[in-house]
Parts: C-alpha cells; structure tokens; sequence
C-alpha cells in the first residue's frame, strides 16, 4: 500500500525509498533526539483530540476492517473520528481527525510544529485525494498546529495551544500532480535494476554519498540555493579543489577556498591581538544548557522556548587561576528561577563575560530578564558585557583545514589543543548539546544509581564546554 508516509517521503527523496526496498542496507537505529521528536508528535496528537471532542477512535487492525468501520461510522453521522482510515485502490490514508457534517468531511491534520511546512500541505492533499477518489466531498481541510505565541498560565488551555490554519485552497491546487506523482512512485519502486536519478535539490545522506559529495565541500561555502551554489553545482563541480580560480567570490569565501586548496593554516595576528587586548580580568566563561517544551508544563513558559537548566562558569583570573562554579536544576519543575538566583551571585555586574555563539547565551538572559524583573538588571549587565569567542574563527582570523570551514567549538577544539582532540568523545553519556537536552526531561523518570549518573554526565559535559573555552583562549595567546 502507499501510504501519505511513503507519498511524501518520496517527494522529499524517492532515491531512499528505492534503497530501502532494494539494497537491504541495515537502517540507521534512531537517535535521542528523533525519539523525542517522535514522542512529541503523539503527546501533541492526543492533546490535538481535545479540540474534537467526544470522538471515537478508530484501533489499529486489518486496513479493511479500519477502511469498513469509518465508513459505518461516517454513514452514523458520527461527527469526530479518530484516525480515520480510507483506501482507494492501493492508497491508503488515515485521517488525524475527520469530522463528519451533513454537507461533507472536514480534514484536520495535526502536526507539533509551530507553522505549516510545505511537506504538510502535499500531506492533507493526498489524504484529499483519497477521500475524493472514494466519492467523498471535501469541506475544509486544516492544519493543527502549536502556536509559537501561546503562554501557558496556571492551567494548559488548549484551545489557545493550538492554531488551525486553512489549507484547502492550496491543497485543491496540488490536485492533478497526485496521480501522476503515484505512477511515478510506483514505476520507481517496480525498478529494481535502475536507482532513481538524483533531484539536484536533495541533499540527504543516501544522495550525498551518491553524489561522492566529500564531508567538506562547495556545499559548506556557499548557501544553498543561492546563484554561486547553483552555478557551481549546474557545472560538476562539488570539491572545492575544481572551484576555478577566477570564480566570483566574496572576500571571507576566497579565504576558505584557498586555505582548504592550499592545505595550510592561516594566521591574523594582529586581529587575533587586537581581540585578546579587548578582554579584562577576571573572565567569566559562561555555557548554558537549554531544553524545549512542547506542551508548557508550566506557568510563563512558551512552546518551544529555550528553557535554561543548567550552566558552567569557569573564572579565569590574569594571573591563570581558575574557579569553577555550576548549576544543575532539580527535575520535574521551572529550574529558571533557581537558576537566575544562582547565577546573579555567581556574576557579579559589570564583568567581562566569554560564551562561544554569544546570540545563544545572550538570547536566553533577555528572556530570563524579560520573565524575571527582579533580576533584570544585573542579567542584563550580564549580557551587554558579554564577548564572543567564536569571532577570530568567524571572522577567518584563525583558519586551518582541520576545522573544515566550520568554527564550532567542537572543530575549534581539536584543531588548535590537539591533545584534547577526544574530549568530548570520551565523555559518557552526555557528549553534545542535543545528548543534554534530550536527557534533562527524563530525569524525572530515572531514581538512584541512574538519575545520579545521568546528573554527573550532564555536569561532566557542561564543565567542558567552558573549559574547552580555555583552553581555546590559552591556545590564542600562544599565537
């Protein structure tokens, strides 16, 4: 059967369709952060059902007993059900929530982003087309999806978590591509012999690694879609080391382009030591860590918004000493408020403050002052005395082929403190930012020996990322 999963799995990349089917290549086991994404989706779903009341739910059997019970239901005027499920030859859809009026159905799609994706409208078109090919007629068709501006109060409303946006228009547009869009599906699958020909615009592993598209390429110089992207790609060329030598190129880009050609590092002493002049002592090294909340659990929190959890300081004084100061929240409730108080006696005003991707750290202090005005104030000191790290890398001031274009510090790291190359890997549990902010919501389902191990692992990998700070500073003074 193809399903509106597969359907629009193949319009983002039909190459991994077809690889899936026929070259039995073990699949990719599925991430922290993609199980998250995925539980997410069904704790929204569930929620989304609200706004439908007194439905039913249509339970998971054989297509037909499903596709035969929506369709009793329907001809019972049942007005909401659940998962409602529709084959047409071999299509099959199963509706988020579809409601049933005396002039026709009503299609509700429900997703746990914050606006309609492009993707999601080529979604409700198919379930469209299945509804009508089966001789249903169509009234409205929406998008459920979490409003972004929503602030939770004491209680969840979730009338007001949700928007429902209009899609029908649109999706009567996309009309006639469906059966053609079908054929083509089904023609490509049917293939065995022949892998479907790589669409210019898809950028996924399967076609990259089709493509022999290196890990650092044209595509890391130039955003893609722009003329420079396109005009290079039109032309072959994908390594940087065909990018012609007369090629039209910014300042910044022709300093990437030769350094990576040349293999060699490149040095700006003078505006790496305009930058070190700027500092004064003591430095505070400052790192958050963040989290995001689908569904607010609680009051003033946005969907989606950073939620700061935990943070490490390391205190650098001129003479080289360090102090090192932290702060992880307890579990299962609003650690902002904990944290602000911590961090205020921690930081004095009026400081020189170092963060790498200072837009980050910066972003969460306005939004702590914002929600907190008792402390606004100092955390606003805090943030106009703050300095970037990241900019001699940014700005190309230090550039070396071992960081392959890229100046987070996880490439910065390794390339200019290469005894420190494994750090990050030899930390357990918790080794990115992705690892920290999957695990701090599932604290509260962990007790003893494993909540106290995943709390030293978010420690662990906190402190470094300060420390890692250091150590980056120390290696630019010895330049």
């Amino acid at each position: 059967m193809l399903t509106k999963s597969i359907y629009t799995q193949a319009i983002t990349c039909l190459k991994t369709l077809w690889r899936d089917k026929y070259k039995n290549e073990p699949q990719p086991t599925i991430d922290k952060t993609t199980q998250t994404r995925l539980e997410i989706g069904k704790q929204v779903g569930v929620l989304a059902c609200q706004l439908f009341p007194n439905g039913r739910k249509i339970e998971f059997s054989s297509q037909e007993q499903m596709a035969m019970k929506t369709k009793r239901w329907i001809e019972e005027g049942v007005e909401y059900i659940y998962e409602a499920t529709f084959v047409f030859e071999n299509l099959l859809v199963m509706v988020d929530v579809l409601k049933v009026t005396p002039n026709g159905l009503e299609i509700y799609e429900v997703k746990s982003s914050t606006k309609v994706k492009e993707i999601n409208l080529h979604d409700v078109a198919f379930q469209y087309y299945v509804l009508s090919q089966e001789g249903y007629e169509i009234q409205k068709a929406f998008v459920v999806h979490i409003d972004a501006n929503y602030v939770r109060e004491e209680a969840l409303e979730v009338d007001k978590l949700f928007s429902l946006t209009d899609v029908l228009d649109e999706v009567e547009l996309l009309q006639d591509e469906i059966p053609k869009r079908v054929s083509a599906i089904e023609n490509a699958l049917a293939d065995e012999e022949n892998e479907p020909i790589i669409e210019k615009e898809c950028f996924c592993d399967f076609c990259k690694e089709a493509m022999g598209i290196p890990e650092y390429s044209m595509f890391n110089i130039f955003n893609r879609g722009t003329k420079k992207h396109t005009e290079l790609f039109e032309r072959g060329i994908i390594d940087i080391e065909d990018i012609p030598d007369d090629f039209d190129l910014t300042k910044r880009q022709r300093l990437k382009v030769e350094n990576w050609k040349e293999q060699k590092t490149d040095i700006n002493h003078e505006k790496i030591g305009e930058f070190l002049e700027e500092l004064t002592y003591p430095l505070y090294h400052l790192d958050f860590e963040t989290f995001q909340q689908a569904v607010p659990q609680w009051k003033g929190i946005r969907p989606y918004m950073q939620i700061p959890f935990q943070y490490s300081l390391h205190i650098e004084h001129e003479d080289g000493e360090l102090e090192h100061k932290e702060f992880l929240a307890c579990d299962s409730k609003d650690p902002r408020e904990s944290l602000v108080k911590q961090l205020v006696e921690n930081i004095p005003a009026n400081v020189m403050v170092l963060t790498y991707n200072m837009s980050f750290e910066k972003g969460v202090l306005r939004a702590l002052a914002k929600d907190f005005k008792n402390f606004s104030t100092h955390l606003m000191s805090i943030h106009e005395n703050i300095v970037d790290l990241m900019l001699p890398f940014q700005k190309g001031y230090y550039m070396t082929p071992l960081m392959k274009g890229r100046y987070s510090i996880k490439y910065v790291l390794p390339a200019l403190v290469p005894e420190q190359k494994d750090a990050y890997k030899n930390l357990n549990l918790i080794q990115n930012g992705a690892d920290a902010m999957n695990a701090f919501p599932v604290l509260v389902n962990l007790d003893g020996e494993e909540k106290e191990e995943m709390r030293k692992a978010l420690l662990a990998y906190c402190k470094l990322d300060t420390l890692a700070m250091v150590w980056v500073l120390r290696a630019l003074r010895s330049l």
